[in-house]
């Protein structure tokens, strides 16, 4: 497995810190495992980012942000044990497998936690609040993604931050946004509720009495995360420029009405409601999913060449109305006679190959199995090594896009609650051990290290900190 340098091997920004031993550890930490902050890459290696979000779409923003050299902190309250405040630490399939909860990590934070550090904090506490204000003074952005007001009742409000640091720019992720309809703001919304709400859920699926059909991953959530992590480096120009911050309210919903092409000029210009058409394409064809003799291919010719290629592999009559996309539509069932009879006759492998030779798009539908031994997956680093902090060597997705001068990379893996207390307050905000102590004693800061070797001899895991 071709791993990236972990942790060192390239200049840091600051401090390179050690921490103390947690409590019962009964062992220094190797040095292999010092708290550091992020090495110098990409070309938001100026940037510090603080993210108090939960689960993806604010966590992902952030992650996106760090994957291209960024600062991120990730702060999280107590408890600093295994029931975590963050839901992505929790959400199964855990690693590793078999081994006792207590010293398992989700998997969907080794992909989405990487490139991060982590601090336990108890925003609960006065002093919690006022170390929380002190970094966001010390920052950039701040990226949340929780129930509109919930910082208000915190003493936390965009006013109050933004008078301690006027050129601040904070990212509100929610579901329907910070203002609007009082019945939907504080709603309580999931990746599935933004699908149903923005119209994605009415065009996905077969027609009824078949229900309409989600998608089988966090999609909304993922774009959110794209759409505001864009906001916030848009308003971060500004602030670059002219000194002032700003807030930025992004609602899932409206991320993924905006996805939704056309839909609303359709409606508005002509009374048209986009309709459920299971894998056909409503406006374009042929465009769709077509059965091969050993599974299934995508085929895409929407365009007037693209379509004379395909006629003329396929061996179709050159009919006039064909030419024209309107025409194709009306004739939908006909043409996929004959788009069938000649696919069902060949291989995927066969068809992807003819439309090689031929310039036409036809593509295998690829699952993970597949996708691991992609070449072109491979030649573009989308299948990356790292080192995970608790797991050890691990492979996930790589990052993208890339960039020829100030590429991203992932110099480690989703930290452990907690793992740069030390580096974070002594690094970032410069206080001093006995400082440290105080807090970690007081509860304010804690950590929680899960350790699959000793949850299975029954030790549990590491912590401290925990009132």
């Amino acid at each position: 497995m071709n791993l990236p340098d972990y942790p060192g091997g390239v200049p840091t920004r600051g401090v390179v810190a050690s921490a103390p031993s947690p409590k019962g550890a009964g062992a220094s930490v190797p040095p292999s495992e010092e708290r550091r902050v992020p090495p110098v890459y990409g070309p938001l290696q100026d940037v510090r980012v603080v993210d108090t979000g939960r689960v993806v779409a604010g966590p992902w923003a952030a992650t996106f942000l760090a994957d291209f050299g960024a600062e991120v902190v990730h702060v999280e309250g107590p408890p600093f044990g295994p029931s975590y405040v963050d839901p992505s630490r929790l959400l199964p399939p855990l690693l590793p497998v078999g081994a006792p909860s207590a010293g398992q990590v989700s998997e969907s934070w080794v992909q989405y936690g990487r490139n991060k550090l982590s601090l336990g904090l108890d925003l609960t506490t006065a002093k919690g609040r006022e170390l929380l204000l002190d970094l966001l003074e010390r920052s950039q952005i701040w990226i949340d993604a929780s129930r509109p007001g919930t910082f208000d009742k915190l003493g936390l409000s965009d006013a109050t931050v933004l008078e301690a640091n006027p050129a601040l720019v904070i990212v509100h992720v929610s579901g329907f946004g910070q203002t609007g309809d009082p019945r939907y703001v504080r709603r309580a919304s999931y990746d599935l509720i933004a699908q149903a709400m923005s119209g994605y859920l009415a065009c996905q699926g077969e027609p009824d009495p078949k229900p309409p059909m989600q998608s089988g991953t966090a999609i909304n959530d993922l774009v959110t995360g794209l759409g505001a992590a864009t906001a916030a480096l848009m308003a971060l120009h500004h602030a670059e420029r002219t000194g002032e911050g700003q807030v930025v309210d992004v609602a899932a919903y409206e991320l993924f009405f905006l996805m939704m092409e056309n839909m609303a000029v359709d409606y508005f210009s002509r009374g048209e409601v986009r309709q459920r058409h299971g894998a056909a394409h409503p406006r374009l064809y042929p465009y769709g999913i077509y059965p091969a003799r050993d599974g299934w291919v995508a085929l895409a010719a929407p365009t007037p060449l693209s379509w004379e290629k395909l006629r003329s592999l396929v061996g179709l009559p050159e009919e006039p109305s064909w030419r024209t996309m309107e025409g194709r539509l009306s004739d939908r069932d006909r043409i996929d006679l004959r788009l069938r009879e000649f696919t069902r006759a060949r291989s995927v492998h066969d068809l992807e190959e003819l439309g090689l030779q031929n310039d036409v798009a036809f593509a295998p539908i690829l699952g993970m199995q597949e996708i691991a031994e992609n070449p072109q997956f491979r030649a573009r680093e989308m299948l990356l090594g790292w080192e995970d902090p608790v797991l050890g060597p691990v492979r996930g997705a790589g990052v993208a896009p890339k960039l020829s001068r100030t590429p991203g990379r992932v110099w480690r893996g989703g930290p452990w609650l907690g793992q740069d207390n030390d580096a974070v307050l002594s690094g970032i905000l410069g206080l001093s051990e006995p400082a440290r102590k105080a807090l970690r004693q007081a509860g304010v800061v804690g950590e929680y290290r899960p350790d699959p070797k000793r949850a299975r001899d029954g030790g549990g895991a590491l912590h401290e900190g925990s009132p």
